[in-house]
């Protein structure tokens, strides 16, 4: 099976659990809009890669693994659109959970993507618990404090907002968890992927604040130049476009340097330096042709 096809199908299984019978109606509907129609699976993709790399002997971890990666980072999106935080009424291309269901169910259907994430990866720890539980223990790093993505929403709420310590949290965290979770699910030492995950949370951070300079609403699939209305670090703003630019080319080669020895590691590089060619936005993605 095609990796796109295999998340689907894993994420609609995962789905329908958390809507099975006597699940409320709205709350439902809300949780499979909230997912679906696909973005860009890009963490779930990046998960089942590095796996695929290591072997991949445990489909059922690694899929596992690569649902709640993505049901927590579909959560964040739902809470980050909501009014509190960037009132957004636009998430990838459609309206967003709160505009479309209410503040209420969009706050609900967050909470419980968050906890069906965890309850997905512990269905699957029947089979080996001790695999499971460092699976379970990395995912859980990656969305609280202090370096999750929980910390990268709470440091908007700073006076002082430290564009590092932001982006490692806001968008790293759940790189590095699909990175080490990918090679934790295959069997393999987690902690060598780190490196991956991090060059390439911050390639995909400084790919989306130039994005958020440079695309329209239309290309973006949600509302544009946020970061400058909300006064928050961007890496276009304080480096330039050009700077930026260079500095997302600098973090896709240091990302594939770092991929450690593994039975899949060629493959792997060729992979990652032809997908994050999609992270740059078409004005730059055209010039670099």
């Amino acid at each position: 099976m095609q990796t796109a096809a295999r998340i689907e199908e894993a994420l609609e299984q995962a789905v329908a659990l958390a809507r099975g019978p006597g699940a409320p109606p709205l709350l439902a509907s809300a949780l499979h809009y909230a997912v679906f129609p696909a973005g860009h699976r890009i963490r779930p993709q990046l998960c089942l890669a590095v796996a695929n790399a290591c072997g991949d002997p445990d489909r059922i971890a690694s899929d596992a693994t690569a649902v709640a990666i993505e049901l927590l980072h579909c959560a964040s999106l739902v809470h980050d659109d909501l009014p509190c935080f960037d009132d957004a009424g636009l998430r990838r291309g459609k309206a967003s959970v709160h505009v479309e269901y209410g503040e209420a169910l969009a706050v609900l259907a967050g909470d419980a993507l968050i906890v069906h994430a965890f309850a997905t990866l512990g269905g699957a720890a029947r089979r080996n618990p001790a695999q499971m539980a460092a699976l379970i223990g990395i995912v859980a790093q990656s969305v609280g404090s202090p370096h999750g993505i929980v910390a990268g929403q709470a440091w908007e709420c700073e006076v002082a907002v430290p564009l590092s310590d932001y982006q490692r949290a806001k968008t790293g965290a759940l790189f590095v968890a699909a990175t080490m979770g990918g090679a934790a699910a295959a069997g393999h030492d987690p902690e060598p992927w780190r490196a991956l995950g991090e060059k390439l949370g911050e390639a995909y951070q400084v790919a989306d604040d130039l994005r958020d300079v440079l695309c329209d609403a239309e290309e973006l699939g949600k509302p544009i130049g946020q970061d400058a209305i909300r006064l928050r670090p961007n890496a276009a703003a304080e480096l330039g476009v050009d700077g930026a630019k260079a500095r997302l080319e600098g973090l896709v080669k240091a990302a594939v340097a770092s991929v450690p020895d593994c039975p899949g590691a060629l493959e792997l590089r060729q992979l990652i330096e032809a997908q994050t060619r999609l992270f740059f936005p078409k004005q730059l993605a055209r010039a670099a042709a």
